[in-house]
């Protein structure tokens, strides 16, 4: 075994002890109106932020945007990242990083392309702060705020 192949065996037995993050991705869009794009997924209780999971090695961004086709149909450029959660243990699951991403304003024309072509989406709404925050969890209308927050300010918004 040469140096390279051992120094990299070496690394490779380091790499796979470490610790692996779970890693959600959602995407923060709008109508002209102003209004937040919601879905109504089958498996949870509450509505949500369209997005999911990432897959292995996928990046965060490309993750949101995989997810959102998917599940509507629909194509978008994730920009900036405006929340970025780390979200600690509980119940079953490993802790987790949660990124929102901007996923920008949709024209009326791009509003009527939306299709759920997921069967873990039962429905979608655009609908104003006030009614999202009635119908998400409340970590997630926090995280909505916080990133409606972040769009205005400019500033990403991190918690734990």
């Amino acid at each position: 075994m040469t140096d390279d192949e051992a120094r990299f065996a070496y690394l490779a037995e380091g790499n796979a002890r470490q610790a692996r993050k779970r890693v959600a991705a959602d995407l923060l869009i709008r109508d002209e109106a102003g209004r937040v794009l919601l879905v109504n997924p089958t498996y949870k209780d509450n509505w949500d932020l369209p997005g999911g999971m990432a897959e292995s090695n996928e990046p965060p961004r490309t993750a949101g945007a995989r997810e959102l086709a998917e599940e509507l149909g629909l194509t978008v450029t994730a920009g900036r990242i405006l929340v970025l959660d780390w979200v600690g243990p509980h119940g079953p699951w490993d802790d987790q990083l949660v990124f929102i991403f901007d996923g920008g304003t949709l024209s009326p024309a791009q509003v009527k392309t939306i299709r759920i072509s997921d069967p873990e989406i039962a429905e979608f709404a655009f609908v104003e702060l006030a009614e999202a925050k009635a119908m998400l969890r409340p970590d997630m209308a926090q995280r909505l705020a916080r990133a409606l927050d972040a769009l205005a300010t400019g500033v990403t918004n991190y918690s734990e």
